[in-house]
């Protein structure tokens, strides 16, 4: 069955950096696009990257762009999220998700369990 399992998620204070890694099984990883969104407490699940099924795009949200950058290594199955220059309002749980490539704006069917990421002032 499908499984995206994140990990690398912790606690580190402000202006620090973390990667987030997902390792994906299950289905046609190269045929599929890959993203992450993170949750806050008391706050919607907000989209974070993007990045298309053979690498050659990406998207960040604003408040990211910059900061945080998305890779993938299809010949491993994973996806990674390099988070540099922290901030507090980064803190949250953060989700691996994947789409099948030619579901162009459609919603992600598949979901990880998520892994927490807090960061201290």
């Amino acid at each position: 069955q499908v499984q995206l399992v994140e990990s690398g998620g912790g606690l580190v204070q402000a202006g620090e950096s973390l990667r987030l890694s997902c390792a994906a099984s299950g289905f046609t990883f190269n045929r599929h696009t890959m993203a992450w969104y993170r949750q806050a407490p008391g706050k919607e699940r907000e989209f974070v990257a993007r990045i298309t099924w053979n690498g050659g795009d990406d998207t960040y949200a604003p408040s990211v762009k910059g900061r945080f950058t998305i890779t993938r290594d299809n010949a491993k199955n994973t996806v990674s999220l390099q988070m540099n220059n922290l901030k507090p309002e980064d803190t949250a749980v953060y989700y691996c998700a994947a789409r099948n490539r030619v579901d162009v704006g459609g919603d992600y069917p598949y979901w990880g369990q998520g892994t927490q990421v807090t960061v201290s002032s």
